[in-house]
């Protein structure tokens, strides 16, 4: 697939314009399926900021609200019961997949059980949109201090990509500098420390940073 990794979704212009670059058309002309599922599993979430989410404009303006042709919702937990046949061809015929946050290990969980993690790679045109832990579910490890969900054995993810990210730096009081310093001790590997003004682009086995704010790697 082809990623956009970011803390904050499409906050900017530099950001839609590397989405629109993996499209290969503009979002107004692209279908995408909205991912709410990481909302369940973390406790500020819930059903007031999933509907947010679904009904996008003023809703989720940096995610499902920036202008899609077409938006739909995909609930991963809710893809084991109803058979791969449905499933399966409405995520194929996405040009996006929208994941948003919530936590990174109960996304990962569904991810898997669901079965779209093993679909992922047959997906090569296909844009996965990643806000927060819609990012950090990719990555090998989310670091200790990001686990909100009981049910995780531990902080370990997808490991789609080779590198981790502490997202929303600087936007609450414990994701300062100092604060993703540790974190990337303790992850012992390449990071990413992002803020809401910059996203990660995979694409072609390249990582571009795209920013108008603030940004450090860590090497492990």
């Amino acid at each position: 697939m082809k990623l956009l990794l970011t803390s904050g979704g499409v906050t900017n212009a530099r950001i839609r314009a590397a989405l629109e670059q993996l499209l290969g058309r503009p979002v107004a002309e692209s279908s995408a399926l909205v991912v709410p599922t990481a909302q369940w599993g973390h406790p500020l979430c819930g059903p007031a900021s999933v509907q947010r989410l679904a009904a996008g404009a003023d809703g989720s303006p940096h995610l499902s609200g920036l202008g899609w042709a077409s938006l739909g919702v995909l609930e991963l937990t809710a893809l084991p019961t109803i058979g791969a046949e449905r499933w399966v061809p409405w995520v194929r015929d996405a040009d996006a997949l929208l994941v948003d946050g919530g936590d990174a290990t109960y996304l990962a969980h569904w991810l898997r059980e669901s079965g779209l993690a093993d679909l992922l790679p047959s997906l090569p045109d296909t844009v996965w949109v990643g806000v927060s832990a819609g990012s950090m579910v990719l990555t090998p490890r989310i670091g200790t201090s990001f686990v909100e969900w009981a049910g995780a054995p531990d902080d370990r993810t997808l490991g789609v990509v080779d590198f981790s990210v502490f997202p929303h730096l600087d936007a609450f009081p414990t994701n300062t500098a100092e604060h993703a310093r540790a974190w990337a001790a303790e992850i012992d590997g390449p990071a990413y420390a992002i803020d809401e003004q910059t996203a990660l682009v995979v694409a072609d086995g390249r990582v571009e940073v795209v920013s108008e704010g603030r940004w450090t790697r860590f090497d492990g």
